[in-house]
């Protein structure tokens, strides 16, 4: 047994390894973890983040096209050259660490096979790289790991090792012309952009072809202004990285290669990536850093392009609308703010009813947003009325990842009905994962009683003030009173790991959740872990692609006997 694999199974010595829903039941697939001897802690901790890559067919255009290969391979870049790696013609196979080949187990399987990490942390090239593959990209201590989500192997097959830094947020968008799907963020403020498909083949552990910006933090050392007459030099200085630092990183969709990224000194910083990274880039001073200002770059050659100054602290996290029209922003101070990307300019903003926002995510509609943060409730907004419209009671501890899950559809929907459900999930550091429905035609109306011991829940009689208001364009807004608010309970509560939790991410097959130290767990919907019950063992479900995703998450339900329980089921 690998020292990871060892490492997995002790982090779960007396966890359930299923939950149950109304649908049925959700069942663990298999582990994900990183070798530990692999890490350095030099740069200290970075809580661990999760990404999904569904990796597309090579362009026949770019089949033609040989990445480089960096001569420091030795025998196996010489013999990458040989047979011509990357030409779309020929899949390169090496032997795995332990010096036999690694069978794909499976006809159906997507990802690819794969040799895993050795015991001392080195890659090794994917094999079938050209073809598509749904890959799982986490970050633990200085490394960025990669895994195929297809594998039931728990090693990484790829580890990129940053000397300097510490990797802390990336994102991936295979819809991104020119091969650099794959932005990395880092605790120095640098960030980069690189083709995975590129990472997957070469057996190194540096980045290959990266795209390079912010070099050093050079874009926020020129804004950063360190108060405090009695402050140590040694206290200058960790506060002066901290301020540099990336905290969150998003491709804009349909963007065609615009992205941004969102650092701890309360600035948006806007990239084409197309662009000179190394450009020379100056923007006026801010004036006031309490207030929220957009200012261009004065040349055109300038890249990042703009800057977006939102607040002065830490943007915890960001995320776009599925149209790219919208983003939202929470942050330290407490405050989800939601902007028209196109018009630079706000449209509403709410705070949390205690300590800072840690996390937010759309509905695929466009209608809904969910926070968490350090006052341990699920926050639903909308953005139509501009304002909270439910709150979500059920963790212990601060909600650190929320998502709406947009391939759930409630039982006995035909699309044809009127009451609209939606299914999100969150995770905390309580070690918890909540999943909830949300049934719109119960919240519209606040003083309506709701079924008796049903969710949500209303206060009877005159009017709240939070539902009579109504919230300017532009401004924002206190946390309303939480009695005027409607309640919602979890419809599951389950322990999934040991280790506090820090997001989750839904699939067509899974429900997929990651630690804080970089601890997978992918969780099969009903539906397909029955499948594999009932197939071989060595079988391995396919991962569907981006556009096999619904539209929306909301589910038109023609019948309404499916309504949430009383009663939390624990597990």
């Amino acid at each position: 047994m690998s020292s990871s694999s060892a490492a997995v199974n002790s982090q779960s010595p007396s966890l359930k390894t299923y939950f149950k829903t109304p649908e049925g039941r959700y069942k663990l697939q298999y582990e994900k973890t990183h070798p530990a001897a692999v890490l350095h802690y030099s740069h200290g901790k970075a809580v661990s983040q999760l990404t999904i890559a569904y990796l597309k067919e090579r362009p026949t255009t770019q089949a033609s096209a040989t990445p480089s290969i960096p001569s420091s391979g030795g025998v196996r870049s010489a013999a990458a050259r040989l047979l011509g790696a990357g030409n779309g013609s020929r899949a390169l196979s090496f032997v795995g660490g332990n010096g036999v080949s690694r069978p794909v187990s499976g006809s159906s399987r997507i990802g690819g096979s794969a040799g895993a990490s050795t015991g001392s942390g080195s890659s090794q090239p994917v094999a079938n790289f050209d073809e598509k593959g749904t890959y799982l990209i986490f970050n633990s201590a200085d490394t960025l790991f990669i895994s195929d989500l297809n594998s039931q192997d728990k090693d990484p097959i790829k580890s990129i090792h940053f000397s300097n830094s510490n990797p802390v947020c990336h994102a991936f968008d295979s819809e991104v012309k020119g091969g650099h799907d794959l932005l990395i963020g880092l605790h120095s403020g640098d960030v980069y952009s690189v083709s995975l498909r590129q990472q997957l083949q070469d057996p190194g552990r540096k980045l290959v072809a990266a795209h390079h910006y912010n070099k050093d933090g050079s874009i926020n050392n020129r804004h950063v202004w360190l108060t405090g007459p009695q402050l140590k030099c040694s206290t200058i200085v960790t506060d002066y990285i901290l301020i540099l630092r990336c905290t969150c990183i998003a491709w804009v969709p349909e963007g065609d290669g615009t992205f941004v990224v969102g650092h701890a000194d309360g600035n948006i910083y806007v990239y084409e990536r197309n662009k000179d990274g190394t450009a020379d880039c100056l923007f006026p001073a801010i004036k006031d850093q309490t207030q929220f200002a957009v200012a261009h770059a004065r040349s055109p050659r300038s890249n990042p392009i703009a800057r977006w100054h939102i607040y002065q602290g830490s943007i915890n996290s960001l995320s776009f609308s599925s149209d790219g029209t919208c983003l939202a922003t929470v942050g330290r101070d407490g405050y989800l703010r939601v902007f028209d990307f196109a018009k630079d300019q706000l449209k509403f903003g709410g705070r949390s009813y205690y300590g800072a926002l840690l996390c937010c995510a759309w509905s695929s509609d466009g209608k809904y947003i969910l926070t968490g943060g350090e006052d341990d409730l699920v926050q639903v907004w909308s953005t139509e009325d501009r304002k909270i419209v439910a709150c979500g009671e059920g963790h212990n501890s601060w909600v650190s990842g929320v998502a709406f899950d947009s391939y759930w559809s409630a039982p006995n929907s035909d699309g044809t009905g009127e009451n609209v459900v939606y299914r999100f999930g969150s995770v905390g550091q309580d070690t918890q994962l909540l999943l909830w429905d949300l049934a719109m035609d119960e919240i519209v109306v606040p003083l309506r009683c709701g079924p008796p011991g049903g969710s949500p829940t209303f206060n009877s009689g005159s009017p709240a003030a939070h539902w009579d208001s109504v919230c300017v364009v532009g401004s924002l807004q206190p946390s309303p009173s939480i009695r005027d608010v409607p309640k919602i309970s979890p419809l599951v509560a389950h322990r999934a790991h040991v280790d506090p939790l820090s997001e989750l991410i839904f699939t067509n097959e899974s429900v997929v959740t990651i630690s804080r130290e970089g601890h997978i767990k992918i969780w099969m919907r009903p539906r397909h872990s029955e499948s594999n019950e009932s197939s071989s063992s060595e079988a391995v479900v396919p991962t569907a692609s981006v556009k096999d995703r619904p539209t929306t998450s909301s589910i038109k339900n023609s019948s309404l006997s499916y309504k949430q329980p009383s009663s939390v089921l624990f597990s």
